[in-house]
């Protein structure tokens, strides 16, 4: 399989041959939906906290006796039955993140970049950069190679000028060819991505 390499002007300089033990295998969904389910998990924060009986605020003293008034037994005003009271297994602070074998994270990124691929939303590029660090230079870039909403720009080792110039760019992201994730590839619209991070993706999911 092949894919035309475009120069910053969308017009044709050469062709990328791509691998078929690579990108021409089956997509599978659940691997990706698995991968991006991960990721998720890992950025979650975990801060929520309810407090226990022995958190809330109240005294612990015992309201009335146990026996001889005709009313139900109780504690003290921190019993989770009462208004005010603790709560009883309550979410707690804990962490979402979870093992994911290395495997199944480039086996999910290579079905991601292959769905991309079928559905003919990867741009390759020469090169990428801009000629100057400004925002205006990488959206006329960015909009010739057909950017619209949501655009995924790849490179092995961006330059500063192209860092600078599209961290203010509504729906573009910026990633190195080496932190690329599937989550990434699919939360995307597009993917632009030069000839050398293309590449260097191909021989790291071979």
């Amino acid at each position: 399989m092949q894919l035309d390499v475009v120069n910053t002007s969308n017009q044709k300089v050469g062709a990328l041959d791509l691998r078929d033990e690579v990108f021409g295998n089956r997509v599978r969904t659940d691997l990706i939906w698995e991968a991006v389910r991960h990721e998720q998990a890992e950025e979650r924060r975990g801060t929520h906290a309810t407090k226990t009986r022995g958190e809330v605020a109240g005294s612990g003293r015992k309201l009335w006796k146990q026996k001889g008034t005709g009313r139900a037994r109780v504690s003290d005003v921190r019993n989770p039955i009462w208004r005010k009271g603790g709560t009883t297994l309550g979410p707690q602070p804990r962490d979402y993140g979870y093992a994911f074998p290395k495997k199944m994270a480039r086996g999910a990124l290579r079905d991601a970049l292959a769905a991309k691929l079928r559905d003919g939303q990867v741009v390759v590029v020469d090169a990428l950069a801009v000629s100057e660090p400004k925002t205006r230079e990488a959206a006329r870039l960015l909009k010739g190679l057909g950017h619209t909403r949501k655009t995924l720009v790849i490179d092995v080792a961006p330059a500063d000028a192209l860092v600078l110039s599209t961290r203010n760019l509504a729906g573009v992201k910026l990633v190195q060819a080496n932190r690329v994730t599937a989550r990434d590839v699919m939360d995307c619209a597009k993917v632009i991505a030069s000839q050398a991070a293309l590449t260097r993706l191909q021989e790291a999911l071979a």
